[in-house]
């Protein structure tokens, strides 16, 4: 730590006022990696409805996964707490006494993030199937004499945004969102690291074990406590994989997640394998469906988790997909079809409804994920403030990281007095950190704040210790009577 953060962190110790985080703010702005750096920091008493500091509040910078609160507060508003997404079960055709089915069953997605998901043991892949399965041989069913059909048309075909990074798209976080997701659009790739560094490792296991995907290894064995340094390239709607990167010496089954090719498909092959294998027949391969027949028969609609659940999960993990599916939905709903075009365009619908003047701010992904998104901290302040207000604050709030209870902030924020309470979203992208949410101070005052930097040169860990350097005086703070 250099002499100016020592000298800041001793000051924001005990401190208390405007002028502490004034004091550390400025300490953070002279210290190593921040000479390039664009720094905005906006804190707001919403009790007293006054400002209490700002710094270049009007800048626009780039937000990274912080841009979630828009998608899950919004989410909130239009779609509520008990939102459930539905997957539907269907066919056509007729089934005759000998238990065939002449015709075809009909996955038809809803958009829900967490089918097949390996969260919860209702939403695990086997969980899901044995249902699915179940209600299949309810109705006399043995033998699909036909396809497994599987419709995503309730999002585009568009499941990545045009600016997310080549980089990030093979892997689990930027595997974007389909009408019918499966196990969270990811699969594990697990590594056996070689028995010396420089060595090549190899693939020990691939899940979902029936997954379609040819991966071509190049990851080598590096150093011990190097982490996962893997790298998964791979397009979307392809089957293969490279993996590239290093893997710890001394690992057995080391654990990658990666983006699943194309899960819709993925979804429909699994399912169609596990019908097979539990007695069910099925005659052809599975296939997409482009457009639904008039003439379905129901046989079940299944429904996801409550939204308030999703949208814990995704702001307390900051799941991208989870997010893309929400900003979709809200696409869909507004508009009649799922898109990034559509889901900003609700977004911005939203602001403009409610008097948000959304100077600066730009956004076009639900997840933050792009490098094109931008806002300012005056206007997530602002958002806040409005959201405070409304009566999805609760859910809202507590679908944040409670500091206290996560790894977020942890460090400087762990021995705060027990009568405050920090809610907050995070966001990372390279050279981007960002924190915003809301503080309940001893004296029962509810503030919002946001900390953007962008461009800075330190390392990931330097700028979250800087950056949390600032949030402790704003945890701390308490009003005057002035």
């Amino acid at each position: 730590m250099t002499l100016l953060l020592a000298a800041c962190a001793a000051v924001c110790a005990t401190a208390q006022t405007a002028a502490a985080i004034k004091q550390c703010v400025n300490e953070v702005l002279q210290s190593n990696g921040m000479a390039h750096a664009s720094v905005s920091v906006e804190v707001y008493n919403i009790s007293k409805r006054k400002p209490v500091y700002s710094h270049q509040p009007n800048l626009s910078l780039i937000p990274g996964s912080l841009g979630k609160i828009f998608t899950t507060a919004i989410g909130f508003e239009q779609l509520g707490s008990n939102f459930r997404f539905k997957t539907t079960l269907a066919y056509d055709g007729y089934i005759d006494h000998a238990g065939t089915l002449h015709g075809n069953l009909y996955v038809i997605g809803g958009g829900d993030p967490m089918l097949g998901s390996y969260r919860f043991k209702q939403t695990a892949p086997d969980t899901l199937f044995a249902t699915w399965t179940a209600v299949l041989k309810g109705r006399g069913i043995h033998h699909i004499d036909g396809r497994i059909y599987y419709y995503t048309g309730i999002f585009d075909n568009h499941p990545l945004h045009d600016t997310w990074a080549w980089g990030d798209v093979g892997n689990y976080y930027g595997a974007g969102a389909y009408g019918l997701n499966f196990h969270e659009n990811m699969f594990t790739v697990r590594f056996n690291a070689g028995k010396k560094t420089g060595y090549p490792a190899t693939v020990a296991q691939i899940e979902p074990k029936e997954l379609n995907v040819r991966g071509y290894n190049e990851v080598t064995t590096a150093q011990e406590g190097s982490g996962d340094q893997v790298v998964i390239y791979g397009d979307p709607a392809n089957t293969v994989r490279r993996y590239c990167g290093t893997v710890p010496i001394g690992k057995k089954n080391f654990a990658v997640r990666g983006a699943m090719p194309s899960p819709p498909r993925s979804c429909a092959e699994v399912f169609a394998d596990y019908l097979r294998t539990h007695d069910v027949h099925v005659t052809n391969n599975v296939a997409e469906c482009s457009t639904l027949p008039e003439k379905l028969t129901t046989l079940m609609d299944y429904y996801s988790n409550t939204y308030y659940v999703i949208a814990q999960y995704t702001n307390q993990t900051s799941n991208n997909i989870y997010a893309e599916s929400i900003f979709k939905y809200l696409g869909y709903q507004a508009y009649k079809k799922g898109s990034f075009a559509n889901g900003s365009k609700c977004i911005n619908q939203y602001f403009k409804n409610n008097g948000l003047n959304a100077g600066g701010v730009n956004i076009v992904d639900g997840c933050g994920l792009s490098r094109n998104n931008l806002v300012t901290t005056n206007f997530v302040c602002r958002f806040l403030t409005h959201v405070q207000g409304r009566p999805i604050y609760d859910d809202f709030s507590k679908s944040m990281a409670k500091v206290k209870e996560s790894g977020t902030a942890r460090n400087m924020l762990k021995d705060l007095p027990g009568g405050i309470d920090v809610r907050l979203k995070s966001g990372t992208l390279n050279n981007v950190k960002a924190y915003a949410g809301y503080v309940t101070n001893e004296q029962g005052e509810v503030l919002c704040f946001c900390i953007i930097s962008n461009n800075h040169t330190c390392s990931n860990a330097e700028i979250q210790s800087k950056m949390e350097k600032i949030l402790r005086p704003i945890a701390l703070y308490k009003s005057t009577n002035k």
